[in-house]
């Protein structure tokens, strides 16, 4: 899992209602150590701030599945869908839950993550 936090994601000034620092140590405590989170400067999708991308293991991606980007994840039931969605398998192995399916972006052009 990517989480992006530079200009706009994890940014109090944009987002001051988000605990930005006690959701990424949510995820880390949900996640870790089977599922590594990671943090990221910014991957071009401002506007859908906060953005984070769950990779696929690799069985997975080998099987064809792809990253999932959320955007606008700031509610602490998108954050707990995601946490039951990958420890559940992610992307190409549990169905998405509906929770999440209103987060999902379209990822930039250049192809991070």
């Amino acid at each position: 899992m990517t989480v992006c936090r530079d200009c706009c994601c994890g940014s109090p000034r944009k987002h001051p209602s988000t605990d930005h620092d006690v959701q990424l140590g949510t995820l880390r405590a949900g996640l870790e150590p089977h599922h590594r989170v990671r943090v990221s400067q910014c991957l071009d999708v401002c506007d859908q701030s906060n953005v984070i991308v769950v990779q696929p293991d690799p069985a997975a991606r080998r099987g064809g599945a792809r990253p999932v980007w959320f955007g606008l994840v700031h509610d602490d039931a998108v954050l707990g869908g995601l946490m039951t969605w990958v420890r559940a398998g992610g992307p190409g192995v549990a169905p998405l839950p509906a929770i999440l399916e209103l987060s999902v972006i379209t990822p930039p052009a250049t192809g991070n993550a």
